[in-house]
């Protein structure tokens, strides 16, 4: 893995409230070596190791990206969900903001079956023959659709397994995660002070709850992602 410069700074984060952790007496003890101190009943985050971990998250992406590798960002809470959605979109990864359905990469044979049901579900009704339906059944049509959308959306266009996930809470998407273990998926974990630290690949110490410090690790991740995009590109 190439190690490059990637425009982290410490005040960005602290701007952005990446170094606060959760209060003292919710916290796991392995996490120990990522808190630089207690304030006011708040673990604080060691930023330095935070630009260190993101920077080699970074350098993995990129290397990744730049051999057309493909990706899926994992983040199902309310706080991250937009931003989740937003920096996929632009980094043009596979997505999963709304609910993570248990087996979703154990069991991709079913994951596959449903996707091909909602992307004929989808063509049926852009070439409008949802519209020959009777309107019960028509209606019963468009409820499906609809929540494949809501819960498929994100990895519509997925045909495989990802190459790396990212995943933006590990406590909430701790199913994603052990499924991404069990098949030996590469991961990036955002973890807090809670959290597991030895679980991901790569661990990146972070607020996980304020949209800000979310939405700057994922713009770093992305910015590398479209970065090692571009090279693919060029060396095509």
């Amino acid at each position: 893995m190439t190690k490059r410069y990637w425009n982290i700074t410490l005040e960005e984060m602290m701007e952005a409230g990446v170094h606060f952790g959760h209060g003292t007496r919710k916290w796991n003890p392995r996490m120990a070596p990522y808190i630089s101190a207690k304030r006011k009943g708040i673990h604080i985050t060691n930023l330095t190791r935070t630009a260190r971990f993101l920077s080699e998250a970074c350098d993995l992406v990129f290397d990744a990206a730049s051999s057309g590798k493909q990706f899926l960002i994992v983040g199902t809470k309310n706080k991250a969900a937009d931003s989740v959605a937003r920096a996929a979109i632009r980094a043009r990864c596979h997505y999963v903001n709304k609910k993570w359905l248990g087996g979703m990469l154990t069991n991709w044979y079913t994951t596959e079956r449903r996707l091909h049901k909602f992307r004929d579900l989808r063509t049926e009704q852009k070439t409008g023959r949802l519209n020959c339906l009777p309107k019960r059944d028509a209606a019963m049509v468009k409820r499906q659709l609809s929540r494949l959308e809501t819960y498929l959306g994100g990895i519509k266009y997925m045909t495989g397994l990802p190459d790396i996930v990212i995943i933006v809470d590990q406590q909430e998407e701790y199913t994603a995660l052990r499924e991404c273990i069990t098949l030996g998926i590469p991961t990036i974990c955002l973890i807090d002070t809670n959290c597991e630290p030895d679980l991901a690949d790569i661990s990146i110490p972070a607020n996980d709850d304020a949209i800000a410090s979310i939405r700057l690790i994922l713009t770093k991740l992305v910015f590398a992602i479209c970065e090692g995009r571009s090279s693919y590109i060029r060396n095509f």
